[in-house]
This record gives C-alpha cells, structure tokens and sequence, in this order.
C-alpha cells in the first residue's frame, strides 16, 4: 500500500480518536454537573431537616403526646389530641379518596381507555391537582360547614378532594406500566377480565400506586387551608367526628404566630413529629409491600 492512500485512513482515525475525546471530556464534565446539581438541590433539604430537629427535639418528650396544647402564656402541654386529628381526618380522606381513585383508575385505563370518558376524566383529574388547596377548604366549607358545621367529618372531605387527582393519575400511570404481554397471556390462559385485573394487573402495579397512596398522605397531612375551613381547631381530645378537630398543621399555625416563646417551641416539635409521621408512613409502606411484590 502506498503513502498516499494511507495517509487518509490514517488522518481519519486520528480524527476519529480527537472526537472520542472530546466526547468523553463532555460526557465527564455534564456527569460532574449533573452531580453537581442534584447536591444542590439536596441543600434545602437538610437545611429544614436540621431546623427542625435543632428546634423541635428539645421539647420532644413523651408528654407532648398525651397532654393537651398550653394556653397562652402557659408552659408545658403537648399536642396529643392534635396527633389523632391528623390521624383520623387523614384516614376519612383515604377512605373516600383512595376506593374512588383506584376503582376509576381501573375503569378508564382496563375498560374504557380509548373512550371520550376517559378522556374527560384524565383532564379534570390533571386540572384538579393545579387547584390550590385553600378552594378545596372553601368548597367543603360551602357544602357541609354551613349546613352541620365544623367537623372531622368536614374535614376529612376536603383532603379527599385534595388527593383524589393524585391518587387517579398515579394509580392510572401504574396501570399504563403493567406490560400488555401479561394481560394477553392471562387472556390466554382462559381468565376473564376481572380475573386478569385482579390477579395478574393490580398485584403488578401495586408498589407504583402505593407511591401515590403515599404521595397522597404525605400532602393530606401537611395541608392547613383545608382543614382550617373546615374542622377549625379544638383544644380538646376528640370525643365525635361531628365536633372541630385538632390538626398538627393548624396547630403549627396558629402556635408559630404566637408571641410566646413555648408555644413557638411547641410548633416546632409539632413539624418534627409530622415530618416524622409521613417520613415512617412512607418507608414502611415501601418496605411492606416490596416484599408483598417480590
């Protein structure tokens, strides 16, 4: 072979190798940034992590869960009755949320997922989560307040209007990711639909929609406008659903704008113990029903 005809294939694979460089030094530098971002996004984070539990684990003691919360001006307490207000209206909102959710999820995405009814749902469903939450509060304020009053009951409605959408779109995305080989190997085997969904469908696509099971809680949990319009407040332990209710987050509300200095304490011990109760509810969830999956 002569100079001339391989001085091309030689200048090609030089070319060729100053690319592969290139490439890798870009590859390595937006690997370093992509890196780089997610630490930051990580710093807000910790940062309320750690303000939290500076400020609420001074006053975190046993007795803050079976005393009632301090007047004002008053020292020692706890917030006992709020921890079974968040408890019971977010269990309220599961019940009536979580059945309809699920069940639609089921209907559109296994029944009817090309039909104009699925359509509509999955557009009112996405409209619903932009919604602020305080016009959940106010609606269920116009529809049951006003007729029996402030209640758990009244309460427990709002964040089921809350967390439906959530609930619907991931259960539906859950569905989505199920593979269609499975359903059609069900089909094939002679089982019905009902048996295929039951059976083959929702066990697969259980851990997606805990998920959103969770990602419901966790928002039920923390929300103030809702629950503020509709169960207000109690100082008082929970003898009926159909009284105003104690919630954790009306009452980190209404003690972090206090001027004194426990009670702000006491808001702070309360974000603790809430930020706790979503972060264990998720982790266990996860864990249990993993090992249910696998």
């Amino acid at each position: 072979m002569s100079l001339s005809s391989s001085l091309p294939t030689f200048l090609s694979s030089q070319e060729d190798s100053r690319r592969l460089k290139f490439r890798s030094l870009l590859n390595r530098i937006l690997s370093i940034l992509c890196v780089s971002l997610a630490g930051l996004t990580l710093i807000p984070l910790f940062s309320i992590l750690y303000l939290v539990l500076k400020n609420g684990l001074p006053l975190l003691t046993l007795s803050v869960f079976t005393q009632l919360p301090p007047a004002a001006q008053m020292t020692g307490g706890g917030f006992g009755n709020a921890v079974i207000g968040t408890f019971v209206m977010v269990g309220i909102a599961l019940l009536l949320a979580a059945p309809t959710g699920i069940l639609s999820a089921i209907y559109i995405n296994e029944y009817a997922r090309q039909s104009s009814l699925a359509h509509a749902v999955n557009f009112v469903a996405q409209l619903l989560t932009g919604i602020p939450s305080i016009i959940c509060g106010v609606f269920a304020f116009a529809i049951v307040v006003v007729r029996t009053g402030f209640s758990a009951w009244a309460g427990g409605l709002a964040l089921a209007i809350l967390i439906l959408p959530t609930i619907l779109l991931t259960s539906e995305q859950a569905l989505l990711n199920v593979p269609q080989s499975l359903r059609e190997a069900s089909t094939g085997l002679g089982a019905t639909r009902l048996q295929t969904i039951w059976r083959i469908v929702l066990p697969e696509a259980l851990p997606a929609m805990m998920t959103g099971l969770m990602l419901a809680i966790a928002r039920a949990a923390g929300e103030t406008a809702p629950v503020l319009f509709t169960a207000l407040f109690s100082q008082y332990w929970l003898t009926s659903l159909n009284h105003p209710t104690a919630s954790l987050a009306v009452l980190i509300y209404n003690f972090s704008t206090l001027p004194y200095d426990h009670q702000v304490k006491l808001a702070w011990t309360a974000s603790l113990v809430l930020v706790a109760m979503v972060t264990f509810t998720n982790i266990l969830a996860q864990i249990l029903f993993r090992k249910k999956h696998h």
